[in-house]
């Protein structure tokens, strides 16, 4: 009975048979793209790498090319070759496009080193650690391992605020108890403690060119770390008050010798002579 009904139907095999024939249609129009996708009428034909590039070699770029770009225009994996560009040391970030008919279009944003961490890796300008290599003359940071961006950040304020008096930072340290230490290019060590470090910086700046100024680096340690002023260390200062100290050998008078100039070389003591003896002898020597 229910058959029956179903056929008696109309509107609903309709719908059914147009269903299917919409399926089998899709069908066949996958299988036929598919078929003309993977012909080799769309071949990849150029890959252009674009940026301001100083670090990717155009061999990396080779390499990358032949390993990982497979397929034609159509069929390569755009997030595999992105995954591949960006697992060279200098790339930051990479963006993957096609561009018809038969090119592919990579931009890559290299790192740009700040400092060195230690002697791990390289920061870059964004407080991101990277492990690439360079030769350039680099600040070195040193800090917890969650400090990174922390460091970056601080090192760019502490050098604006030293860079007045002529001088540039080679150290910036994190102490695990979070108080800072800074090195500069003329060797001084300061320390900054862990609170109002630009201020305790720049007042101490300020009173530098004003009066230390004149002593070229000669300073080799500053203490910020006092509510009302600064502690300061300097080679030349300490010499000097070394010296001062000390009492120098030509002044010192040897008991021995003072002893051994009143005895003659016989072991017989000296008899010291006046003055007035001697004018004497010398009468009687010329009267006669």
């Amino acid at each position: 009975m229910e058959s029956k009904r179903l056929w008696d139907k109309p509107n609903i095999l309709n719908w059914i048979a147009n269903v299917l024939f919409a399926i089998s249609f899709l069908l066949f129009l996958y299988g036929t793209l598919f078929e003309v996708v993977h012909l080799p009428i769309f071949p990849l034909n150029e890959v252009r790498v674009e940026g301001d590039l100083k670090h990717v070699t155009r061999e990396q770029v080779k390499m990358i090319s032949s390993r990982y770009l497979q397929g034609n225009f159509f069929t390569v994996n755009l997030v595999k070759t992105r995954q591949a560009f960006e697992k060279l040391p200098w790339a930051r970030n990479v963006s993957v496009r096609r561009r018809w008919p038969n090119r592919l279009e990579v931009v890559i944003e290299e790192h740009q080193e700040l400092a060195r961490w230690g002697n791990i890796a390289l920061v870059n300008t964004h407080g991101e650690l990277f492990h690439g290599a360079s030769d350039s003359d680099l600040p070195v940071f040193y800090g917890p391992g969650n400090g990174v961006k922390e460091v970056a950040e601080h090192y760019g304020s502490f050098n604006n605020l030293i860079s007045p008096v002529k001088m540039s930072l080679t150290e910036v340290t994190l102490t695990p108890r979070r108080s800072w230490q800074i090195t500069t290019s003329t060797g001084m060590v300061i320390s900054l403690g862990r609170e109002e470090m630009d201020q305790r910086l720049a007042r101490f700046v300020k009173v530098y060119s004003k009066t230390y100024a004149g002593m070229k680096g000669d300073l080799s340690y500053v203490d910020l770390r006092y509510p009302s002023g600064f502690a300061v260390r300097s080679p030349m200062a300490l010499a000097a008050f070394k010296a001062a100290s000390a009492v120098p050998e030509s002044k010192v008078l040897n008991p021995n010798k003072a002893k051994d100039a009143s005895v003659k070389k016989d072991g017989s003591k000296k008899v010291p002579v006046k003055k007035e003896q001697v004018k004497k002898d010398v009468l009687k020597k010329t009267k006669a």
